[in-house]
């Protein structure tokens, strides 16, 4: 069974000239988890100077100069920056999030030659197909194109990121009609791409819910804030100690 957790928030739909988007993407779990998965984080184009100004913002607001990513999510200390960062984010229109978690014991290896890595990438681009054709229809009339960043995938394919665009714009042509719509799929370093980092996040306090491999403090009520803006109990709504024994 895979779980889908996004955001309450919509993709902007107003009318307008063509438009670009900004999809930053990283990946959880695949390091022996029980579920791994695959987060986006959405924006015009045009947004991404707004983004990276604000997020300065809030970073010299707490003097925090690190990465920001979910691992280092562990001190009191920098547990506000964190929070005004969700906040910034559940406060934006113009952000959206999308994640995909995959109980990994559900996965049948012969459907990808037997092969976890092959069973990761294609979850990751069917993922990105269908949030881009969702962005497509909820836009329908205009032309849309998509600039993909990804944080280095996991994968002993060293032109997974290629493949991975190339594949996904077949699907969407047999699916939708010939089109250039993914204009590239391209690696960045999360150390530098500030829109990743949020991503990284984001995912990361929603699949850490799942595998429940984490006792730290910090990264409970970090996981209890972003809830609360999707008026969830937690972020891992449909767990059941029953289901977990299935």
């Amino acid at each position: 069974m895979i779980q889908t957790i996004e955001s309450i928030q919509a993709l902007n739909t107003s009318v307008g000239s063509p438009q670009r988007w900004l999809v930053s993407c990283d990946e959880s779990g695949v390091g022996g988890e029980t579920h791994y998965g695959f987060g986006a984080l959405w924006m015009k184009e045009q947004r991404r100077g707004d983004f990276v100004r604000e997020v300065l913002r809030i970073r010299n607001a707490h003097k925090y100069h690190y990465e920001c990513k979910w691992q280092k999510v562990n001190n009191h200390r920098y547990l506000d920056f964190y929070r005004e960062l969700v906040d910034f984010f559940f406060k934006k229109e113009w952000l959206a999030f999308h994640c995909v978690l995959i109980r990994k014991g559900l996965v049948d290896k012969h459907f990808h030659g037997g092969d976890y890595d092959l069973a990761r990438r294609k979850h990751f681009t069917g993922f990105l197909v269908s949030k881009i054709k969702d962005c497509i229809n909820a836009n329908c009339g205009k032309e849309n194109t998509f600039r993909i960043w990804v944080d280095k995938i996991a994968s002993r394919y060293g032109k997974s990121d290629e493949a991975v665009g190339i594949i996904a714009e077949r699907i969407l042509n047999l699916e939708l009609g010939k089109g250039n719509r993914i204009e590239a799929v391209t690696t960045r370093d999360s150390k530098e791409v500030p829109s990743i980092q949020l991503c990284d996040l984001l995912l990361g306090a929603a699949i850490q819910a799942w595998n429940k491999t984490s006792e730290s403090d910090v990264k409970a009520k970090l996981q209890a804030h972003i809830a609360s803006y999707l008026g969830w109990p937690n972020l891992c709504l449909l767990y059941t100690s029953d289901a977990a024994d299935e």
